[in-house]
């Protein structure tokens, strides 16, 4: 007689060790059965519902491993120490982790050896002068044929070339910057690593070779000057070369003429002209291109008609018509010949003066 555990019918033939091992594989424990999508409903709930069989279980919300977790504090240290040393050393060029090369300038004064000539009319002043052949405006600063270099493309070579122009136009070409406005057009062309120098120059101007305010622009006194005509005569040239295979270098050599009176003068008044020779040097590396900004390292000004005992830093004060100077230097420098300057100040030559 079969027990209560055993089939109606006994083992059947060939069943290996009884029931009980060939459905022991089979066998739910507590965690797989929790473990479940499906439920099945009672029979009352079936009943009254009329529900399906069974019913979906919410799934179970695991928490996230530790590693997942130690993988996000590791993320996010490492965000936090980059955006660290981004903002603890901000005259770093981006990209190269190499500060950038601070500006070297050079005012030079040029005192007249003699009376300022001027006359009513500017035209006629500039076609009396050195200057009576120059363009006017940003048309007077031309981009020359462009070559590619060994390790610089041609639309790079020309980037280099375009933005040198920008800040050449801006600096010294802009009315607004002219006359002691803003200077934000000019700051915007020089990389991250120079723009801290060029706030404190205006901040705190100083004549020590790096914080002179002309050094970075061409700046009247607004209160002593004002311009007479905003068509300003200008010539030079630019050259680009590759200074290593990293760094473009643009060097600009531009003389700028600008026809002066007193401020407040009546429009009659005696109009004289005021002549600025700058010689920058910009360098580019990949970086710089890509933002269209520059490094200028190299700023070499000469300016006359200028008193050598003016504070030429913080903006010019020129000798306008019919004002005098005393003694210049030595020998009179002309800054329209490419010759080199007094290391303090000098005498603007006579041929550099019009002719009235």
């Amino acid at each position: 007689m079969a027990g209560p555990e055993d089939p109606p019918g006994g083992t059947p033939e060939g069943a290996p060790g009884g029931g009980e091992d060939e459905y022991r594989s089979v066998v739910f424990d507590e965690t797989f059965v929790r473990a479940a999508r499906l439920q099945e409903f009672s029979a009352r709930e079936r009943l009254t519902d009329h529900a399906p069989a069974v019913r979906r279980r919410p799934p179970r919300h695991r928490g996230l491993s530790r590693q997942v977790l130690v993988l996000v504090v590791l993320i996010a240290l490492a965000f936090g120490t980059a955006l660290y040393m981004g903002v603890r050393h901000p005259s770093r060029t981006p990209g190269t982790g190499v500060a950038a090369e601070p500006l070297r300038m050079t005012v030079i004064p040029l005192a007249p050896r003699g009376e300022v000539p001027g006359l009513p009319d500017s035209e006629r002043l500039y076609d009396r002068s050195p200057a009576a052949q120059f363009r006017i405006g940003a048309e007077g600063v031309t981009l020359p044929a462009s070559r590619r270099t060994a390790h610089f493309s041609d639309g790079q070579v020309v980037t280099a070339l375009l933005t040198a122009k920008d800040y050449i136009v801006r600096s010294a070409l802009d009315p607004e910057v002219l006359t002691g406005g803003e200077t934000r057009s000019v700051r915007i062309l020089l990389g991250v690593g120079q723009q801290e120098q060029f706030d404190r120059s205006f901040a705190r101007p100083a004549p020590d070779g790096r914080h002179a305010p002309t050094g970075w622009l061409v700046r009247f006194d607004p209160a002593r000057t004002e311009l007479a005509d905003r068509r300003i005569r200008v010539q030079g040239t630019l050259r680009a070369s590759e200074a290593d295979p990293g760094t473009l270098e643009v060097t600009a050599d531009h003389t700028s003429v600008y026809a002066l009176r007193p401020a407040g003068a009546d429009p009659g008044a005696r109009v004289s002209l005021f002549t600025v020779r700058r010689e920058l040097h910009f360098r580019f590396d990949r970086e710089n291109l890509r933002m269209h900004q520059a490094r200028l390292v190299v700023s070499h000004v000469q300016a006359g008609p200028l008193s050598c005992a003016e504070d030429s830093a913080s903006r010019l004060r020129p000798l306008l018509a019919g004002g005098t100077a005393g003694e210049g230097g030595p020998a009179g420098t002309d800054p329209y010949a490419p010759d080199g300057a007094p290391a303090l100040c000098g005498s603007l030559a006579a041929a550099a003066q019009p002719k009235v």
